[in-house]
C-alpha cells in the first residue's frame, strides 16, 4: 500500500525474557496488525511472532562493556537513517527517536538513588546516550510506564509536562479466559499438596531480594502468630536464593506455610494465578511490575509496596492495598488478614478484574496508535527531520 507509513521499533532484545522485552513484543505485534503501518523491528536478538514485522539485525559491541549502549545506539541510528522511516519508536536508549517508551528511570537516578552506587564507565556511556536522546529536540513524546517514573524524568530533565505521558503496560486478558478457574484451583493445589480450603498468597519474582520476599515472610510469620487457626500458604514462583529464604522461613516458624516452585512457563503461571487467592509484591523498587496486572486479570486482590509503579492502578480498599514504607510486618499481616475474608476477597477480586479489562494490550495499542497519528500528522521542523546518529 502506497499510503503505508514506515514505523521503526528499536530495542536490543525483542520478545525475550524481561518486562521491557515483553512489553515491546505485545505492543508491536498489535500495532503491526494495522494495515496502515509497515512495521520494522531493529534488535540484536529477537523472537519472531508475526509475519507482518520485518526484522533487522543491529550489531552490538559487548567488550569493553562501556560500549554496549553506545554501540547499539550508533548502529541502530545508521540503519534506521538508511531506510528513511516515518516514525521511530525506541524502547531503549538510542541517539534519535520520535517516541521513547521508558521502561526505566533516568539512568543517573537508577545508579545513585536506587542502587546507591557510583557511576561506572558503562553508566556514564549509558547516561550520555539517554541525555542525547531526550535533549536533542527531536523526541516528540516520552512514555514512562508509571507516574513514579514520570516524576523522576521530570525531575532529571527540562521537559514540558505535555511532552511526557504515562503509558502503563497492558495484559492479555484472553490468556486467563482459556482456563477453567475451578479446574486450575484443584489441579494446582493437588500438584503442590495444598489443601483446597487453604488461602494461597502468591509471590512472583525473578529477584526475591528486590521484590521484597523477606518483608513478606516476616508478615506471614506475624499473620500466623495473630491468627493460629487461619489456613494459608505462601506460594513463591521465580528465581532467587531459595536456601536463604528457606532458612528465614524456618527461623520465623513458617517453613510449613511456604512453597518454592521455581521458574515456570507462561501457561503454568496463568494456571497458578487462577488457583491463588491474594497477590503480594513488596518491591524495594519496581518501575511498574507487570505481574501485578496479571494477578488482577486473574481476579486476585493485590497488595503492593509504594515503590511499585503499578500502584497507579491500585485503588486502596477497592481492588487491593498499597503498603507504605513505614508499615511494619504487623500492618502488612493485617492487610493480608482482611483478605482472608472470602466475601471481601471476592468483591475486591472482581474489581481487580475490571481494572485489568480496562488495561488490556489492545487498549494500550490503540492509545499508542493515536500518538503515532498525532506525530505523523504534525509538521516536522528542520531539526526534527534530521536522521542518523
Amino acid at each position: 500500500m502506497s499510503n503505508m507509513r514506515k514505523i521503526a521499533v528499536v530495542i536490543p532484545k525483542y520478545g525475550l525474557v524481561g518486562g521491557a522485552e515483553q512489553f515491546t513484543l505485545e505492543l508491536t505485534e498489535r500495532i503491526a496488525r494495522n494495515p496502515r503501518y509497515d512495521v520494522h523491528v531493529f534488535a540484536n536478538q529477537w523472537l519472531v511472532h508475526s509475519a507482518r514485522i520485518t526484522f533487522h539485525k543491529v550489531p552490538l559491541i559487548i567488550f569493553p562493556r562501556f560500549l554496549t549502549t553506545i554501540s547499539f545506539a550508533y548502529f541502530a541510528g545508521r540503519q534506521t537513517a538508511a531506510l528513511k522511516f516515518d516514525l521511530i519508536h525506541a524502547h531503549d536508549r538510542i541517539f534519535h527517536a520520535d517516541i521513547f517508551t521508558m521502561h526505566c528511570t533516568p539512568h543517573r537516578i537508577w545508579v545513585h538513588d536506587v542502587r546507591k552506587k557510583h557511576m561506572s564507565l558503562f553508566d556514564y556511556g549509558t547516561n550520555w546516550v539517554e541525555r542525547r536522546l531526550i535533549n536533542n529536540g527531536r523526541c516528540a513524546m516520552l512514555l514512562p510506564v508509571s507516574n513514579m517514573a514520570r516524576e523522576m524524568f521530570l525531575k532529571e530533565y527540562n521537559l514540558s509536562p505535555q511532552q511526557i505521558m504515562v503509558m502503563h503496560p497492558g495484559v492479555d486478558i484472553e490468556m486467563f479466559n482459556t482456563f477453567d478457574r475451578q479446574f486450575c484451583r484443584l489441579e494446582v493445589r493437588r500438584h503442590f499438596g495444598i489443601d483446597p480450603l487453604d488461602t494461597v498468597i502468591l509471590f512472583v519474582a525473578m529477584n526475591f531480594e528486590i521484590k521484597g520476599l523477606d518483608r513478606l515472610i516476616k508478615a506471614m510469620a506475624r499473620l500466623k502468630a495473630i491468627n493460629h487457626s487461619a489456613q494459608h500458604k505462601l506460594l513463591v514462583i521465580g528465581k532467587g536464593d531459595v536456601k536463604k529464604y528457606t532458612r528465614m522461613a524456618k527461623k520465623t516458624g513458617i517453613e510449613g506455610n511456604i512453597l518454592f516452585a521455581g521458574v515456570l512457563g507462561k501457561e503454568k503461571l496463568v494456571q497458578i494465578y487462577l488457583a491463588s487467592d491474594i497477590y503480594v509484591m513488596l518491591s524495594k523498587f519496581d518501575t511498574f511490575g507487570m505481574s501485578v496486572l496479571e494477578a488482577m486479570a486473574a481476579s486476585l486482590p493485590v497488595i503492593v509496596s509504594s515503590k511499585v509503579g503499578a500502584k497507579d492502578l491500585v485503588i486502596p480498599g477497592g481492588n487491593g492495598f498499597v503498603v507504605e514504607d513505614e508499615m511494619d510486618a504487623d500492618g502488612i499481616a493485617g492487610l493480608i488478614g482482611l483478605l482472608l475474608d472470602s466475601k471481601l476477597n471476592t468483591g475486591m477480586g472482581q474489581k481487580a478484574h475490571q481494572t485489568a479489562i480496562a488495561n488490556t494490550w489492545d487498549v494500550v495499542a490503540k492509545k499508542v496508535e493515536a500518538i503515532y497519528e498525532q506525530i505523523l500528522s504534525a509538521p516536522r521542523s528542520i531539526l526534527s527531520d534530521k536522521r542518523g546518529f
